[in-house]
């Protein structure tokens, strides 16, 4: 099974705009972070989480073909607001888009336009399915469990596929959900920066000690600001089985 990140920046993005800091100025590629949002892949199944605003940039460098299913984690504007560019993958057949009750609702009251009776010519041919956390679905040959980790006070959603655990925007997580981590092979997980005082998203250290809990082969780093420093750099302080992840990067997930 194959990992792509299209991004790994956080809700601004990396340059930052107006930010003359030396990450928003580094000309290195590994320091420009667009939103979060990932592709996951195997045999002919492709699996997308989050369409982001900059959804239709990160696809623009991979084969256009057909995307099997849509994960969403919540429904905030820099995980969910590429929805309507997948109008382009609809020419495949209808999409399926799975999210929990808190995001599936805003989401058809933020855009009603793609769920009304009467179709406005053009929309994305969407099938928003609702999940339960703890209740598997199924992505032709590939078993998604989603569970729940805690962005501050809201409950949002993970996925383990496979060997695969992905994971942003988590605050906090219950004792219980831990069982969905065990013996996984590769951790994704939200690391914003040094500084520890964020109110609904860990610091790099809260994201190596998470890791270090779950004990994973391999762990990457997302949704990261341009705080959290050098990409370069902060990769040679992390522990060798821990890395920051960049835009582009493909990993090969064990099952």
């Amino acid at each position: 099974m194959k990992l792509i990140f299209l991004g790994t920046g956080t809700s601004v993005g990396v340059p930052t705009i107006g930010c003359k800091c030396r990450v928003c100025m580094s000309k290195a590629p590994h320091d420009k972070r667009l939103r979060c949002s990932a592709l996951v892949e195997h045999g002919n199944t492709r699996i997308l989480i989050d369409p982001g605003p900059d959804f239709r940039q990160q696809m623009l460098s991979q084969p256009y073909r057909k995307i099997d299913a849509v994960l969403l984690t919540h429904i905030h504007y820099d995980h969910a607001g590429g929805i309507d560019d997948l109008r382009p993958f609809c020419k495949f057949g209808e999409i399926n888009v799975y999210a929990d009750n808190i995001t599936s609702e805003a989401l058809v009251n933020t855009m009603p336009y793609c769920f009304a009776d009467n179709d406005y010519p053009g929309v994305p041919k969407i099938n928003l399915v609702g999940l339960k956390h703890h209740i598997p679905l199924h992505v032709n040959e590939l078993e998604v469990i989603p569970f729940e980790v805690m962005h501050g006070n809201l409950p949002i959603t993970a996925y383990r596929i496979g060997g695969l655990a992905y994971i942003t925007d988590m605050k906090t997580i219950n004792e219980y959900e831990m069982d969905f981590l065990r013996d996984v092979d590769t951790l994704v997980v939200n690391a914003l920066r040094y500084a520890p005082d964020h109110h609904s998203h860990q610091s790099v250290d809260d994201a190596v000690s998470f890791a270090e809990k779950v004990g994973a082969r391999k762990t990457f780093f997302i949704h990261c600001c341009h705080d959290i420093g050098l990409h370069s750099e902060v990769n040679k302080k992390l522990p060798p089985d821990m890395q920051l992840a960049f835009d582009g990067q493909e990993v090969e997930v064990f099952c």
